[in-house]
């Protein structure tokens, strides 16, 4: 069993479901003070000419970012409510290239896109700001580019799993089945794991 085909299908039948959390993920990084930190974002899946690949974007202004690119290591946790699997997984990250990241970037609502421009214009993410008013009016007076456009602050990592733990709470027995995943070249070696 391939358990990236099986995490992508889980993701796809809570996206059926409507989980709140379909797209989701938690990252864990560790800050340049050696703090762990740990953040939801969104978790694409992008076709690309080898398949679908898991990809996060961001704007490079954000901490998370630093954070992200200055390690090729990542963790992320996600959870679906509503089939009540948990998925961890250790990847590896590759940078996207700059023309993919603009062409997604298109894919976005309007206000994320503004807030991208926010962030390269005005202020960085994370920065401190005197009001949550202050910030909807400065970010309602910009003056976007046209045609919009990504702002060259606009950033994404594909990220590859190396690891995948799947914890399915789903057992009539009450035990969880636990199991853990390890890449080993094309494929991947299975154990079982006490939950």
């Amino acid at each position: 069993m391939d358990p990236l085909a099986r995490f992508l299908a889980d993701r796809a039948q809570a996206r059926t479901a409507e989980d709140p959390c379909a797209n989701l993920c938690v990252a864990a990084t560790v800050d340049a003070d050696g703090e762990p930190q740990a953040r939801t974002l969104v978790l694409r899946e992008l076709d690309t000419t080898s398949g679908t690949r898991l990809a996060i974007f961001c704007n490079e202004t954000s901490p998370k970012w630093r954070e992200m690119s200055n390690s090729s290591r990542i963790a992320l946790s996600v959870f679906l409510p509503s089939s009540n699997l948990q998925y961890r997984l250790q990847c590896t990250t590759v940078p996207i290239p700059v023309e993919t990241v603009h062409e997604s970037w298109q894919l976005r609502p309007d206000a994320p896109k503004r807030l991208d421009w926010f962030y390269t214009l005005t202020m960085p993410q994370s920065a401190p700001i005197e009001s949550r008013d202050l910030l909807l009016m400065k970010c309602a007076g910009l003056e976007l580019p046209d045609p919009l456009i990504a702002p060259e602050t606009a950033r994404g990592l594909y990220v590859i799993p190396e690891v995948i733990e799947k914890l399915d709470l789903n057992q009539p027995d009450g035990i969880h089945d636990r199991r853990l995943y390890q890449r080993r070249g094309e494929g991947w070696i299975e154990k079982f794991l006490v939950p």
